[in-house]
């Protein structure tokens, strides 16, 4: 799985616009062959701070969505960010869940 995020530093004037492009996004993301999910976050302590989050089945999903249009749209709301965004690529191989919690607990109890 490749997980892609982009954290921007948005106007707070420029936060509707910015939202309403990367809902689009994501709508239009869900439909897109590997695409595993797309979240939009904000900051509780910097009300600037937007982050958009894809997750993608493989490294070619992610590519082909990359030379996209809706790509380029996407693009365009880094344009507005008043700070240099930081663009993130993770590659990963295997995740856990509550059983790797609940497995920690049963062992340490026993």
């Amino acid at each position: 799985m490749i997980l892609s995020t982009m954290r921007m530093t948005i106007p707070l004037l420029k936060h509707v616009e910015a939202l309403r492009i990367l809902r689009s996004m994501a709508e239009q993301n869900s439909f897109d062959p590997g695409c595993l999910g797309c979240r939009i976050y904000r900051d509780l302590r910097e009300d600037k701070i937007l982050m958009f989050e894809e997750a993608w089945k493989t490294e070619e999903d992610l590519e082909t969505h990359m030379r996209s249009e809706e790509y380029l749209n996407q693009l365009l709301v880094l344009e507005m960010s008043l700070t240099q965004p930081e663009i993130r690529f993770y590659t990963i191989s295997a995740s856990k869940g509550i059983e790797a919690i609940e497995k920690r607990f049963l062992y340490n109890a026993g």
